[in-house]
């Protein structure tokens, strides 16, 4: 059961995350985007992101092998280069640990990425984690029609 409408109760910050979302969504490359909000979600176990996120790529043009296989993205042979560093930054990012992210992780991203567009990468990757927070300790649950 939802335990909260986090939108009504807190309605400027949510809001300002939505204004985050917005950017990326302006600024970063859609498919990398929704493969990126994906991965984060696997990682998180938010079934709702994993739901919406799936069904947008789909939507989108996606094929159903690749998302699939963004579960096992480094064993499978169905992205380029800049997918797989942004992957690999998601990855990171995601289950920052004690370390924090690899420079090994951080320089393959910085050799195909610009600077812009690596910082667009990383407000993607933190604002889906945002999301994924909200929508998980707030038990919201994936639509069950759609």
């Amino acid at each position: 059961m939802r335990r909260m409408n986090l939108a009504a109760v807190a309605p400027e910050a949510y809001q300002a995350v939505l204004g985050l979302e917005n950017h990326v969504r302006e600024n970063l490359d859609h498919t990398v985007l929704e493969l990126v909000k994906l991965r984060a979600s696997m990682l998180n176990g938010c079934a709702f992101c994993v739901d919406m996120h799936s069904r947008d790529a789909l939507a989108a043009g996606e094929s159903s092998r690749r998302l699939f296989a963004v579960a096992a993205w480094r064993e499978a042979p169905f992205f380029d280069e800049r997918e797989r560093t942004a992957l690999a930054l998601t990855d990171a990012v995601t289950r920052l640990g004690e370390h924090g992210v690899p420079d090994e992780v951080w320089d393959a991203a910085a050799k195909v990425w610009s600077e812009r567009e690596l910082a667009d990468l990383i407000l993607a990757i933190a604002t889906i984690n945002v999301w994924n927070r909200i929508v998980i300790s707030t038990r919201t649950a994936p639509p069950t029609e759609v």
